[in-house]
């Protein structure tokens, strides 16, 4: 009875550290340098100029998750960066919101969605400039849009959300 003890303590311990490295990983503040990752607009390389962006990562050939986006009002003073999953430049009906949408060769695409951890689409959050090119993922933003995802995607008529 007392040599299963310290097993049992053994897989304790290595359980609780598996589960305090997930919960440092995930909860990291996630970076993104526009120097490094390299988008393309219609005609020219993507160059921010505001100091906060509101990140919109679609699937243009998903019709619920376009009508989820069309019902988000965004106000006139959003910056909004749209990124298609499709890569199409699909024009959004967001609101009034300044949108830029881009596009990232598939290397980089994928770069940045294993660095904001995008499991599901869309995926909506914000990020705000720390120096230069540099932003850092806002946390909090980045929950209420979690939460109105949720709301959007439960079983309920389109309403035009207000951000």
């Amino acid at each position: 009875m007392f040599g299963r003890l310290p097993a049992f303590l053994i897989g304790a311990v290595a359980i609780a550290i598996a589960l305090g490295y997930y919960n440092h990983k995930f909860s990291q503040y996630k970076f993104i340098d526009f120097n490094e990752f390299i988008g393309y607009t219609n005609n020219d390389i993507f160059k921010p100029n505001s100091n906060n962006y509101l990140i919109i990562i679609y699937n243009s050939r998903d019709i619920e998750s376009i009508k989820k986006l069309n019902n988000l009002n965004i106000k006139s003073s959003t910056q909004v960066i749209a990124i298609d999953y499709f890569q199409s430049l699909q024009n959004l009906n967001i609101g009034e919101a300044n949108l830029s949408q881009i596009k990232f060769g598939t290397e980089t695409f994928l770069k940045l969605v294993n660095r904001f951890h995008i499991y599901n689409l869309p995926s909506i959050f914000s990020i705000e400039l720390i120096k230069n090119s540099r932003y850092k993922q806002v946390r909090f933003v980045s929950l209420i849009v979690k939460f109105i995802l949720l709301k959007l995607s439960q079983k309920t008529k389109y309403k035009k959300l207000n951000i």
